[in-house]
């Protein structure tokens, strides 16, 4: 199965997305919704990948190790062309918002220019293992609230791709980030994942400003239970994991 989509074009339409309003809600919300990346057909295509297991190098049984129910298979490090193009768009605008985090949290800013240089020092650290991932949820799965953290090297913000039609190919399945605010009850945001539209949402915790300056607030994501159909989404994570 080929993916019909014309080189750059989904880095277009990323490069082309309001990131001015998609860091006001990120600095709000912990998450903000992308215009569409990705048209139907490509949708349909990269989901249709999950049948060809020589694309992954692993496959996970979510019940299997209690992490709620259905499956996601960690593409190799071949990713095909429109899953490169797309994390590499992404990384340089999602970079200046990790930076800015950084220097209100008095963290470390490890992060270079280049995406393919930090990737080179995930491997250097030993993480060395794609993590980018094509994930499958059946009537009635789930993902329990976790984190992507995967060794001592993170990016801060993640990014995730509806490929289904909500409310055609599936009904439930929303996207939960639970927020744990500092000194105070945590709060829950949800998200309806439209076909070709991504969110970026914060990979572990995120500048949260209280009384005292900034605090780090601890984020963990998940999916509700899936009512109805097949739902598939594309995990774009910009750190290897160990």
């Amino acid at each position: 199965m080929t993916i019909d989509i014309t080189p750059g074009e989904a880095g277009r339409r990323v490069d082309e997305a309001d990131w001015a309003g998609l860091v006001e809600a990120l600095d709000a919300h912990g998450c903000a919704l992308t215009p569409r990346l990705l048209d139907p057909d490509a949708c349909r295509a990269i989901a249709g990948l999950y049948e060809r297991t020589e694309l992954f190098r692993g496959t996970v049984d979510m019940a299997r190790h209690r992490f709620g129910s259905g499956t996601y298979r960690y593409f190799t490090h071949e990713l095909p062309p429109v899953v490169a193009e797309l994390r590499a768009a992404l990384y340089p605008h999602l970079l200046v918002v990790a930076r800015d985090w950084a220097a209100r949290l008095g963290r470390p800013a490890p992060w270079p220019d280049d995406l393919h240089q930090w990737l080179a020092m995930c491997h250097e650290a030993g993480q060395n293992r794609s993590a980018q991932i094509l994930l499958r949820y059946e009537t009635g799965d789930w993902n329990a609230l976790h984190r992507d953290v995967f060794g001592d090297l993170v990016f801060p913000l993640q990014v995730v791709i509806g490929l289904d039609e909500y409310g055609a190919d599936y009904t439930g399945g929303e996207f939960l980030l639970v927020e744990q605010r500092p000194r105070a009850q945590s709060r829950g945001t949800t998200a309806v994942l439209r076909q070709g539209h991504g969110l970026v949402f914060t990979t572990r915790d995120r500048p949260v400003r209280t009384t005292r300056g900034w605090s780090a607030g601890a984020v963990r994501h998940g999916v509700s239970t899936v009512h109805s159909g097949r739902r598939h989404a594309l995990g774009l994570v910009f750190h290897d994991a160990s």
